[in-house]
């Protein structure tokens, strides 16, 4: 007896479908008449669809069948389809082709998009605004300074920083950014503070320190008594 594993067959192109469907199918190309031909893959569609009779309501039930059946003919078959045919590119497109950036990152900390604000605010009029914008900048450039080197950077280094990113091209308040103040050490210290402002729990051991001298005053009162009643 001759053994036919699946393995050995030709691979199924929309297995939920079965091979005896891809088998019906395959014997529609072998069909020369081309009206004949159209008679009988609308069959093979009636067998399709009672395979999912719950999607029949659906409005392009009947559309995704048709699909279906110019798939597992691998686009070969040639009738007359009340939908237009599918090809291969149209259900297989192509990915479009993305750009990979090759832009180079020179503060890695503080990350591509802050260069581009600067940059972007050269062209922008001198207003309030403006001031604005680049306190709030550099504000995030402090707190992505201490997250990437856990260290708080001086003031001057922001400053110089933000210069070199805008290629010098905006006026910089710099009287105002220096009075940036640091949340960070603020947190740092409002913990300290409370950990110095708490009162320490008196031990036990002070406690049992003076037991002891309690007994001693007993006893020496006891010698005292007795040194008395002997006289």
């Amino acid at each position: 007896m001759r053994h036919n594993y699946n393995y050995t067959r030709r691979r199924l192109f929309l297995p939920e479908y079965g091979r005896h469907i891809h088998k019906m199918v395959d014997s529609l190309l072998l069909i020369e008449d081309r009206t004949e031909r159209t008679r009988q893959a609308k069959a093979v569609i009636a067998v399709m669809g009672n395979l999912n009779p719950l999607l029949r309501d659906t409005a392009d039930f009947t559309h995704k069948l048709w699909d279906h059946l110019f798939i597992m003919a691998d686009f070969q078959l040639d009738v007359d389809s009340p939908y237009p045919q599918p090809t291969r590119q149209d259900l297989e497109p192509k990915p479009r082709r993305l750009s990979y950036p090759q832009s180079h990152i020179q503060y890695k900390h503080y990350g591509k998009y802050v260069a581009n604000i600067l940059k972007s605010l050269k062209s922008a009029p001198a207003d309030k605004s403006i001031d604005t914008t680049v306190d709030n900048i550099a504000r995030y450039m402090r707190i992505k300074s201490y997250e990437y080197n856990l260290e708080h950077p001086n003031n001057e280094i922001i400053i110089k920083d933000i210069k070199k990113m805008s290629d010098y091209g905006i006026a910089i308040n710099e009287q105002a950014l220096n009075n940036i103040r640091n949340d960070y050490k603020q947190g740092l210290s409002a913990h300290t503070q409370k950990s110095k402002n708490r009162v320490p729990i008196q031990q036990k051991s002070k406690t049992r320190t003076v037991q002891p001298q309690k007994n001693r005053q007993k006893i020496s009162n006891r010698h005292i008594n007795t040194h008395n009643t002997s006289r």
